[in-house]
């Protein structure tokens, strides 16, 4: 049998194949919850390591100080944990829009349409029908 490049034996004998296949959808679950975990099991012990500085020092600002550090935590782990893996050149765009519209309108589309060939309404006043007075 003849062997590539990528395929490769370990120490037993037993084939290697190395892929380029992300990792699976589990794994990746898997890994992001233990960032999470891990950042925010420094939450309380932080909350803790603040007391005991006051117990210790009697310095309201450096136990202020450990707070204020262990707020974002939460906020970060989150963003961590939500984090996916970026998309591949491969990976198909899946939102397809049925027509482009122009960020700042034209004069081929104006910003309101009404019905094609028919004229704006107006009071006696001069004011459209639904403008607010």
């Amino acid at each position: 049998m003849k062997h590539g490049d990528e395929l490769s034996f370990d120490d037993d004998g037993r084939p290697v194949l190395i892929t380029r296949a992300a990792q699976p959808y589990e794994e990746q679950h898997r890994q992001r919850v233990r960032k999470y975990l891990t950042l925010m099991s420094f939450r309380v012990p932080a909350l803790i390591l603040a007391a005991l500085a006051y117990g210790v020092w009697h310095n309201g600002l450096i136990s202020l100080a450990i707070i204020v550090v262990s707020i974002p935590l939460p906020w970060i782990a989150v963003l961590i944990a939500n984090d996916r893996p970026p998309r591949r050149a491969e990976e198909p765009r899946r939102y397809r829009s049925a027509r482009r519209i122009p960020l700042f309108p034209t004069a081929e589309r104006p910003a309101i349409e009404g019905a094609p060939g028919e004229a704006p309404q107006q009071d006696a006043d001069g004011f459209g029908g639904d403008v607010p007075r």
